[in-house]
C-alpha cells in the first residue's frame, strides 16, 4: 500500500503519533506472542463458507460483482488504518503462529473485540477509545474545550497540528489514494450494471466518497427498488469511535437480493406510522413521523469488508443513518439470510440446549430469530431522532453512549412491534412465547460480544433490567424460562425509559444506566462460562471471495 497522505502530512509536521495510534513497533522480523490466558479463545469463531446462487445473474452482473469485491478489499485496508494504524502486512507477518495470526486478522489488530478490546498479544498498549480518529495524547476535556472546523464531523480525522492545537483533515484527503481507486472501480462497475438505478447509485457513491458528502447517494440508494445486486460501501457506522461516537468507519457488504423473501417482508413497512403512534411513551417523544417509503428486503451476503468484518458479524442492516434521509424516506432494512442461518445453526440452537429449560427449547426457532433480527432493524425507524429540548440530534447529545442506547431501543421496540403485529394477525407464524424465548436466547449470544460492543452493552442493560422485573427466572440448574406476562410489562417500561432518555438528550441519565446495568453479574458469568465449556462458538468468520464464488 502506498503511504497515505495523512501519514505524509504527519511526518512533515513531526507528529507521527497524532493520528491516535498506540504505534506498537512491529516489523516482520520482530515477533509478538500470544498472552497465555488467550490460548483457549482462539477457537471462538466458527469458519463458514460464504456462498450464494449466482446462476441467475448475467455475465455483466458477474463482472460487476468482481469489481465490487475489489473495491471492498480497498475499504478493508482503510479500516485497518482507522482501527489499528500500523501496516497490516508487517503486523501480521510478525506473528509466527498461524492460528494466532488468523485471530489477529479477524480482530483487525491485537485487541479482542469480543472481550472488551483487551490485548491478546505481548508488548501491546491499551487500545485507544478513539481508535485512530483522534490524537493518542488528546483528552476528552481538551477536545470539548477546543474550537476547530468539522469538530464533530463523521468523515474526518482529528489531528494535532504543528502548533500543538487540534484540527481536522477530511477522509477524502487523508486517504486520497485509496479513495480515488475505490471511486474509479465503482464507476467501472456501473458500466456493467443492468439496472439503471443501481448504475446511477454506484456513480453517485463514487462521487460521495471523493467529496465526503453522502446524503445525495443515500437518497439514490433509497430510491432503488428492483436491483438484484446491492452494495453498502463507505464510512458508515460510528461504533469504532468509542470516545465520542462521532466518526464513521469504512466498511462494505456485497449482496445478492432474494426477491421471493423480500416480497414476503414488504407488507410490514406500511405499519410503521401506526406503530409509532402506539409507542408506550408520552406523545412528545413520538411526534416524529417515520418515512413511509421504507422497505424490507432479504439478501444473501457474499462479501464482508472493513468494520462489517471485524469481530462479530452483522446479520442485518438498517441504513442510511442520515437523519434527514430517514425522516423523508425512512430506511432500508437488509436481512442477511445466509449469515443469519449460519449463526442460528452454529450458535443459537446449542445455546438453547445449554441454558433454556427443556419445555421451552421448542420455542427457540429460526422463524423467531429471523423476525427478532428483522424487527430490530425496522425499529430503528421508530422513536425519536432529534431531542425535544433543542440539544440537537440524539446521536450528538448522547455522544459515545448513543450507539448502545439506540441498539437497546431497536431490540426492545422490535419486540413491541412483533407483539402488536401478532395481535393484528399480520404476523401469523409462531407464538409470543416463541419470540420472547428466542429473544432471551439471543441475549446470551450477544452478551458474549463483550463490553466494547454497542450491541453487547445494550444486551447487558436489557438482561439486568429484565431480571429486575422478573421477565425470566433461573432455576437451581442454571436454566432459564420466560414469563410472558412479566416480559411484556418489562418491554413497555424499558421502551418508555429509553425513548425518554433519547428525547431528552440525557447523557448523564444514560451514563448512570450503563454504569448500573451494563455489567455481567456472577451468575450470568458462570452461565456464559458453561457455553465456553460446551465449546459453543461466540461468532462466525468467513471463507469468502471471488475464488469461493467462482468469479474471475
Amino acid at each position: 500500500m502506498k503511504l497515505s497522505k495523512i501519514a505524509s502530512m504527519l511526518i512533515i509536521a513531526g507528529t507521527i503519533t497524532a493520528c491516535g495510534g498506540n504505534n506498537i513497533e512491529v516489523t516482520p522480523s520482530a515477533s509478538v506472542n500470544l498472552l497465555p490466558e488467550y490460548q483457549d479463545r482462539l477457537d471462538i469463531y466458527k469458519t463458514v463458507t460464504l456462498t450464494a446462487d449466482l446462476s441467475h445473474l448475467s455475465a455483466n452482473q458477474k463482472k460487476m460483482l468482481s469489481l465490487l469485491i475489489e473495491a471492498s478489499d480497498i475499504i478493508d485496508d482503510l479500516f485497518w488504518q482507522q482501527a489499528f494504524g500500523q501496516d497490516k502486512t508487517s503486523f501480521l507477518a510478525s506473528i509466527s503462529d498461524e492460528k494466532v495470526r488468523e485471530f489477529a486478522r479477524i480482530n483487525y489488530g491485537p485487541w479482542d473485540r469480543l472481550n472488551g478490546d483487551k490485548a491478546f498479544l505481548t508488548n501491546t498498549a491499551t487500545k485507544n477509545h478513539g481508535a485512530q480518529f483522534y490524537p493518542s495524547d488528546m483528552s476528552k476535556a481538551e477536545f470539548e474545550k477546543a474550537t476547530f472546523d468539522d469538530k464533530n464531523g463523521l468523515y474526518s480525522l482529528v489531528l494535532r497540528n504543528k502548533n500543538g492545537g487540534l484540527s481536522t483533515i477530511a477522509f477524502s484527503e487523508a486517504y486520497s489514494d485509496e479513495i480515488n481507486r475505490i471511486a474509479v472501480i465503482l464507476e467501472k462497475a456501473a458500466t456493467f450494471a443492468d439496472d439503471k438505478e443501481f448504475a446511477n447509485y454506484l456513480n453517485m457513491r463514487a462521487k460521495a466518497i471523493r467529496n465526503d458528502d453522502f446524503q445525495a447517494s443515500d437518497f439514490a440508494w433509497m430510491d432503488m427498488k428492483n436491483n438484484p445486486i446491492d452494495i453498502v460501501i463507505g464510512p458508515i457506522e460510528t461504533y469504532e469511535d468509542q470516545l465520542f461516537g462521532y466518526r464513521a468507519a469504512f466498511e462494505s457488504y456485497v449482496l445478492i437480493k432474494d426477491m421471493s423473501w423480500s416480497e414476503k417482508l414488504a407488507k410490514y413497512a406500511a405499519f410503521l406510522p401506526e406503530l409509532q403512534r402506539g409507542l408506550p411513551v408520552s406523545k412528545k417523544y413520538k411526534a416524529e413521523v417515520p418515512g413511509s417509503d421504507a422497505d424490507l428486503n432479504a439478501y444473501d451476503v457474499i462479501y464482508y469488508a472493513g468494520h462489517a468484518n471485524a469481530g462479530g458479524k452483522t446479520i442485518a442492516i438498517n441504513l442510511p443513518n442520515d437523519e434527514q434521509v430517514q425522516l423523508e424516506k425512512g430506511t432500508r432494512r437488509l436481512q442477511l439470510k445466509n449469515a443469519m442461518r449460519a449463526k442460528f445453526d452454529a450458535i443459537m440452537s446449542p445455546i438453547a440446549e445449554t441454558l433454556i429449560v427443556p419445555e421451552q427449547r421448542k420455542n427457540v426457532t429460526f422463524t423467531a430469530f429471523f423476525a427478532n433480527t428483522m424487527f430490530h432493524e425496522v425499529a430503528h425507524g421508530l422513536g425519536i431522532k432529534n431531542t425535544i429540548n433543542d440539544k440537537g440530534s440524539v446521536r450528538q447529545s448522547l455522544k459515545e453512549h448513543a450507539s448502545a442506547l439506540e441498539e437497546g431501543k431497536a431490540d426492545i421496540l422490535g419486540l413491541y412491534m412483533i407483539r402488536q403485529l401478532l395481535a393484528k394477525n399480520v404476523i401469523t407464524e409462531g407464538t409470543l412465547e416463541d419470540y420472547y424465548t428466542t429473544f432471551l436466547t439471543g441475549i446470551f449470544r450477544s452478551v458474549r460480544f463483550g463490553a466494547s460492543s454497542a450491541h453487547g452493552k445494550a444486551n447487558m442493560v436489557r438482561f439486568n433490567y429484565f431480571a429486575e422485573h422478573e421477565a425470566f427466572s433461573r432455576n437451581e440448574q442454571g436454566l432459564y424460562s420466560v414469563n410472558v406476562e412479566k416480559m411484556t410489562a418489562a418491554i413497555d417500561s424499558l421502551s418508555e425509559l429509553i425513548l425518554t432518555l433519547q428525547g431528552n438528550g440525557d447523557y448523564d441519565g444514560v451514563d448512570k444506566l450503563v454504569a448500573k446495568s451494563g455489567v455481567i453479574n456472577s451468575s450470568l458469568a458462570a452461565d456464559l462460562a458453561s457455553l465456553e465449556t460446551a465449546k459453543i462458538p461466540v461468532d462466525i468468520t468467513f471463507k469468502q471471495g471471488k475464488k469461493v464464488l467462482g468469479l474471475n
